[in-house]
C-alpha cells in the first residue's frame, strides 16, 4: 500500500493582490505569483523593496490593510486553502500553524512579561495545555534554540537578553506549537556575521529536522546562496526568476536578477563603484554635489601623525545601580583602552560582533557618551575626555543605522535640513536655508519638492538620503557612519554607498565607517580596526587585513560571511 505524499507546506497559484484608487488603476502590488515550498524545504523571496516580497507574508497573515486586498488566486498551507478576505483557513489558527519570525525581536516580544510568560501563553492558547506543560515545553523549547543557561532565561525579560537571544527567542515562540509553514521576513537584518550564521544553521536544522517548510524573506544575496534551496525574485509584484538557488544564481536568465546580483558587494575584487538596477538617483545632483563640496571647510592637518581623528586610550565603563536604596551597582566596561587615528579623506571601518564597543567609541567620537578614560583629539582640539563639556560639533557630524527612527516624523523634511542649517547660522534667513535645504536634496539625488512631505512618505533608502543631506547641513569635516546600509536592500545599498563614494571624492569627506557587512568594509575602507570584548585586537589596511588577516577572531568573522560564491555552502 501507497502511503500518500505529504501536501506542500505553501502552494500560492496566480496570488494577486490590488490596492485600487479612487481614480486611475490604482497599485498591483503582487502581480498573478505562484509558488511552492515543500516540507523541510527553505524557499527565499527576493527583490528590491516595493517588489511585493512582504505583501505575499503578509496575504499568506490576513494583513492585507484596506483598501488593498486579495483580487485572484489560491493560498494553500499544508493542503488547506485560506480565504482570501480574512486569511484563515478550516482548522488553521495563526500562531499554531503559520509560525511568524519578524525583522526586530523587540517588536515582537512585549517588554512587560518574562520570556516564560510570552511563550507559555501561546501554547495553553492554542494546544490547551497546563501551565507545568507550557513551562516544559518552553525549556524544551530554548534549549532547541540554542539558548545559554534556559532556566535562567524562562525568568529574564527581552531586554535582558542580547539581540541574538532575542531572535532565537522570537523563533522559539513561531516553534512553539509545531507549525506547517514557517515564515522569516529578513530575520537576521540587524544581527552582525557570528549570530547571523548561528540563526541561519538553526532555521536549516529545524527545517530538515521537522520538516517545516519556510518562505524566508530576504535581501542579503549571500544568506540565500548559503541557506536556500529555492529562490523566487520579484520585480514590480511579479515573479521574474524561480528555480533551485544554485541554477539561478550561478545562471540567472532574467536581466533585472542580473543587475540584482551584480549590486552585491563581492569579497573578491574592489570596484570603483557598486553597480545598480536604477543609478537616475545617482546622477541626479552632481552638479549640486559639487555645489556643496565648495562649502564644506578645509580640514587642515591634524596633531602628531597628521591624523584628522585620535582616539586615544578610550575606555568606557557603565554602572547598572540597584533597585533598592544604599544597593551597589555593577560596572561594565564596554570599551578598553581603545587607540586609533583617522587620516584626512579617508574612509576607516570599524567591525566587530553585537557588544563588541563599536557603537560605543562611535558614540564617544560623536559626543554622545563621555569617555571614563582616554581622550579624543579632533582637528587638533581635545573634543572628549577628562575636563571636556561639549553637546556636538559641527565639523563632526552622526549619520544613524535607523533613518526612520533618526527623523523627527512630525517635521517636514525641508525643515528637517533647515534645522542644522539655522542652528549653526549658516544661512542669514530661513528662507536661504530652505534654499539649502532643496540644494542638499537635489546632492543626495532627490527632488527639491520633496522638502514639503514628511518621512513616513518616502521609502527606507530614500529617508537613509535625507539623513545623509542633514548631516550635511552642518558642513562636517567627519561624518561618523553608524551601519548606514544594514537595512536596505542590495540596489539601495548600492545607491546610498554610492553616494557616499561621491561625497568623499568631491567633497574630501573622511568617513568612520560601521557595519557588520564586511563585504561592504572591504569595498569601502582605506583602512580597518576589528573589534572584540571592547578591544582592538587588529587594525590594517583593508587589503592586507581582508587577504591575510593575522588575529584568530577576525580570521573566524572572515569565514563566516555569508557569499553568493558559497552555493549550498551550510546546507
Amino acid at each position: 500500500m501507497t502511503t500518500p505524499a505529504s501536501p506542500p507546506s505553501l502552494d500560492i497559484e496566480n496570488l494577486t493582490v490590488a490596492y485600487p484608487a479612487a481614480e486611475g488603476p490604482g497599485l498591483v502590488a503582487v502581480d498573478n505569483l505562484s509558488l511552492v515550498i515543500r516540507p523541510g524545504e527553505i524557499h527565499a523571496v527576493v527583490g528590491e523593496s516595493g517588489a511585493g516580497k512582504t505583501t505575499v507574508a503578509n496575504a499568506l497573515l490576513g494583513l492585507i490593510e484596506a483598501p488593498g486586498r486579495i483580487t485572484g488566486g489560491r493560498i494553500r498551507v499544508g493542503g488547506v486553502l485560506l480565504d482570501p478576505v480574512t486569511g484563515k483557513g478550516e482548522g488553521l489558527a495563526l500562531g499554531r500553524d503559520i509560525g511568524v519570525i519578524f525583522q526586530d525581536p523587540m517588536t515582537s516580544l512585549n517588554p512587560l512579561f518574562t520570556i516564560e510568560s510570552q511563550l507559555g501563553e501561546t501554547m495553553r492558547h492554542h494546544l490547551g495545555i497546563s501551565q507545568a506543560e507550557a513551562r516544559a515545553r518552553s525549556l524544551a523549547l530554548l534549549h532547541d534554540v540554542g539558548i545559554p543557561e534556559p532556566e535562567r532565561r524562562l525568568g529574564a525579560y527581552p531586554h535582558e537578553l542580547s539581540g541574538g537571544q532575542r531572535q532565537r527567542v522570537v523563533i522559539a515562540a513561531a516553534l512553539s506549537c509545531g507549525p506547517r509553514l514557517l515564515i522569516a521576513d529578513e530575520p537576521t537584518t540587524a544581527l552582525d556575521v557570528s549570530i547571523q550564521a548561528q540563526i541561519l544553521t538553526l532555521i536549516r536544522n529545524l527545517a530538515t529536522a521537522r520538516g517545516l517548510g519556510v518562505m524566508l524573506v530576504t535581501h542579503n544575496m549571500g544568506v540565500v546562496a548559503e541557506t536556500a534551496d529555492q529562490v523566487t525574485v520579484m520585480w514590480r509584484g511579479k515573479a521574474v526568476e524561480q528555480g533551485r538557488v544554485a541554477d539561478v544564481l550561478a545562471a540567472p536568465q532574467h536581466e533585472y536578477t542580473r543587475n540584482l546580483l551584480a549590486a552585491v558587494p563581492r569579497f573578491g575584487e574592489r570596484l570603483e563603484r557598486f553597480a545598480v538596477v536604477d543609478d537616475s538617483a545617482g546622477e541626479r545632483g552632481r552638479a549640486a554635489r559639487s555645489r556643496i563640496a565648495g562649502r564644506l571647510p578645509d580640514a587642515g592637518s591634524g596633531a602628531g601623525d597628521g591624523a584628522l581623528l585620535e582616539v586615544r586610550g578610550v575606555s568606557v565603563d557603565y554602572v547598572t545601580r540597584g533597585w533598592l536604596p544604599g544597593a551597589k551597582g555593577k560596572s561594565f566596561r564596554a570599551v578598553d583602552d581603545v587607540s586609533f587615528g583617522i587620516r584626512r579623506g579617508e574612509v576607516m571601518g570599524l567591525v566587530g560582533e553585537s557588544g563588541s564597543g563599536k557603537t560605543t567609541v562611535a558614540n564617544v567620537v560623536a559626543g554622545l557618551v563621555r569617555p571614563t578614560a582616554g581622550s579624543v583629539v579632533f582637528k587638533g582640539q581635545v573634543v572628549a575626555g577628562e575636563g571636556v563639556r561639549r553637546t556636538g560639533s559641527q565639523a563632526l557630524q552622526m549619520i544613524f543605522q535607523d533613518p526612520y527612527a533618526s527623523l523627527n516624523q512630525r517635521m517636514r523634511v525641508g525643515s528637517i535640513l533647515s534645522e542644522p542649517i539655522l542652528f549653526y547660522r549658516l544661512a542669514a534667513t530661513a528662507a536661504e536655508a530652505s534654499a539649502d535645504a532643496e540644494l542638499l536634496l537635489e546632492a543626495v539625488g532627490l527632488e527639491p519638492a520633496h522638502a514639503s512631505r514628511f518621512p513616513f512618505a518616502f521609502s527606507g533608502g530614500q529617508r537613509q538620503r535625507i539623513s545623509i543631506a542633514r548631516a550635511l547641513g552642518a558642513r562636517p569635516t567627519l561624518l561618523v557612519c553608524d551601519e548606514p546600509t544594514s537595512s536596505l536592500d542590495v540596489s539601495v545599498q548600492a545607491q546610498v554607498l554610492n553616494l557616499l563614494k561621491d561625497l568623499r571624492e568631491t567633497a574630501g569627506l573622511t568617513l568612520l565607517l560601521i557595519s557588520h557587512d564586511l563585504a561592504v568594509i572591504r569595498q569601502m575602507c582605506d583602512r580597518v580596526a576589528v573589534m572584540q570584548a571592547g578591544r582592538v585586537v587588529e587594525f590594517n589596511d583593508s587589503e592586507a587585513l581582508f587577504d591575510a588577516p593575522q588575529h584568530p577572531y577576525t580570521r573566524e568573522l572572515l569565514a563566516l560571511v555569508p557569499r553568493i560564491d558559497r552555493i549550498g555552502a551550510r546546507l
